[in-house]
């Protein structure tokens, strides 16, 4: 069996001009990166922004499992199979983390034969857009720095600086560190931190921004410490704004490669579903809307964590309405959810599947929450039994889903034509009324309630005193409008990744609360989650390899 590294070096691109062309984008429009990747400019953004909108699809799944889902996959093979039945459509997807490609998870371009390409380019430097976001991130951070050495004009707060530097890779020994050791030249002493990139704030704003002039108000508005009277400190303030939005000048272009059967994909943006908002951005969305008659676009790990962020956070600022939701689960995961280890996930196991299926119920019915139509698919695999692919429809259609099975990691575009037809029909016969969970006036606590109980199925919510501290200052701040992003685990609908299925009788633990205010949301960090992940003991990274050809293996 081939790897997917090897089937995606065995395809043969066609020029990134001819993937442009199928959605009517001249030439002078791009901004080519080689043969095949190229950045959409901001004329063509400008020449297509009144045409009307196409329809928005969101692929998201169940909580993820060592088993698989495909959620990336199913997103790809779906934009295809739109392809096979001449639908002009469009895939945005978010760009890959090299945090996750060393890691455990490995890439993000897809699977089998619904894969992005060119696969390690997206994988691994791609356009530089995520380097881009790590230098402005941490030239904000050396300003901040540099400010408090030469005088501290804004009386910042060394023991309340909350700007952390960040780098695109998991490395657990930089969460907590001391910096400016050595001479009084080298800088104050005090803790630092770093994140990963991909939970930058700058990530997300530049997810979240129209274009440059809401960038670069947002990136003002960053707030990176408090001064000794315990007022916010802007990057505005340190003027550090302009420079950042300069690092970000092309970053902030959406790109656009192709898939196995050249479908375009316009790849942009990567924020973090379990410890950011866990969508592509909003300006590789709105071109795709504009640009195709579908568009398929996903959200990170499960409907608990991307689906709800894409909706109350994504949809709710940039006014974007979905049409329908596409649930993707595997018999092999729910079976995990119902206690089967994953070397026995291969043999037939009913009574499993009716105790695991409830982590697929608990989805669905979030999902229906939005009022949107949901679709739910089965990533097919070979060992899966015709009495579980049966019992899986019933349930589903038995709660008002339709269902549809997907072969694309087998068969790409035609493996997911059937899941095309059943979301084309959805999208045509139920209209719909998409709603977020809750409403903007309610505080930041009733919003944290909201999600846990009604989206995670908690009995309540508790918090540090140091949380509770904080949520009030962010509320006196004038904030509490601003949608919350849950910083939570993702294997799991609670904060504790060990309780699968459909966890019930907890509370959600809120240990830390922070305000993003460029991004606009507020972040509550719960459980064990950490914003720096950590490399296994058998990472990815010892598996990949160039050889004297140039040629990269064991990418996934």
């Amino acid at each position: 069996m081939k790897t997917d590294i090897q089937i995606a070096q065995e395809a043969t691109m066609v020029h990134i001009r001819e993937v442009a062309e199928k959605l009517e984008i001249r030439e002078d429009e791009l901004e080519l990166y080689g043969n095949y990747k190229a950045k959409l400019s901001d004329d063509l953004m400008k020449r297509v922004e009144q045409r009307p909108d196409g329809k928005l699809i969101l692929v998201t799944a169940i909580n993820p499992t060592p088993a698989g889902e495909g959620k990336t996959t199913t997103s790809v093979g779906l934009g295809q199979a739109f392809g096979k039945l001449g639908k002009k459509a469009v895939i945005a997807l978010r760009e890959p983390s090299l945090g996750p490609c060393f890691g455990i998870k490995g890439g993000a371009a897809g699977g089998g034969y619904a894969q992005v390409v060119p696969m390690e380019d997206l994988n691994l430097h791609f356009t530089g857009d995520f380097h881009a976001i790590t230098a402005a991130n941490n030239l904000l951070a050396a300003l901040l720095d540099n400010h408090i050495q030469q005088g501290n004009e804004l009386g910042i707060d060394p023991r309340q600086v909350v700007w952390k530097r960040c780098m695109d890779m998991n490395d657990r020994v930089l969460r907590n560190i001391v910096v400016g050791m050595g001479r009084k030249a080298d800088g104050m002493v005090r803790e630092d931190h770093f994140v990963i990139t991909v939970a930058s704030e700058i990530m997300a704003i530049l997810c979240l921004a129209d274009d440059m002039k809401d960038l670069k108000r947002r990136l003002g508005n960053i707030i990176v410490a408090y001064n000794f009277q315990g007022e916010p400190v802007t990057a505005s303030d340190l003027k550090a704004t302009g420079a950042m939005a300069a690092l970000l000048k092309d970053a902030l272009k959406p790109n656009l490669i192709q898939t196995l059967e050249h479908t375009p994909a316009i790849i942009h943006g990567g924020p973090f579903a379990n410890i950011a908002h866990g969508c592509n951005s909003v300006r590789a969305t709105k071109t795709a809307l504009k640009l195709a008659d579908y568009v398929i676009t996903e959200a990170g790990f499960g409907a608990d964590l991307g689906a709800e962020k894409f909706f109350d956070i994504k949809c709710r600022k940039a006014g974007l309405k979905p049409d329908a939701v596409v649930l993707v689960a595997t018999v092999r995961a729910l079976k995990y959810n119902g206690g089967v280890a994953k070397a026995d996930l291969g043999t037939e196991n009913l009574a499993a599947l009716e105790k695991g299926i409830v982590n697929l119920e608990k989805h669905i019915e979030n999902l229906q929450k939005y009022h949107v139509p949901v679709v739910v698919t089965l990533n097919s695999f070979v060992t899966d039994t015709r009495a579980e692919t049966d019992y899986v429809e019933r349930f589903c259609r038995e709660r008002g889903c339709e269902f549809a099975l997907s072969e694309v990691w087998e068969k790409g575009g035609d493996g997911g034509v059937a899941l095309a037809e059943k979301v084309l029909e959805t999208i045509e016969q139920k209209e719909s009324n998409f709603t977020p969970l809750y409403e903007d006036n309610l505080t930041l606590e009733e919003k944290i309630e909201t999600v846990a109980k009604e989206i995670y199925g908690a009995d309540g919510v508790s918090y540090t005193p140091a949380a509770a501290k904080e949520l009030k200052r962010i509320a006196d701040m004038g904030m509490s409008h601003f949608p919350v992003c849950m910083a939570k685990t993702q294997y799991s609908l609670s904060d504790d990744q060990t309780k699968l299925g459909r966890p019930t009788d907890f509370t959600v633990n809120v240990r830390e609360v922070y305000v993003s205010a460029g991004a606009e949301f507020v972040v509550a960090v719960t459980g064990a989650i950490t914003t720096m992940p950590g490399l296994s003991k058998d990472p990815a990274a010892y598996h990949i390899d160039v050889d004297d050809a140039g040629v990269i293996t064991g990418l996934f």
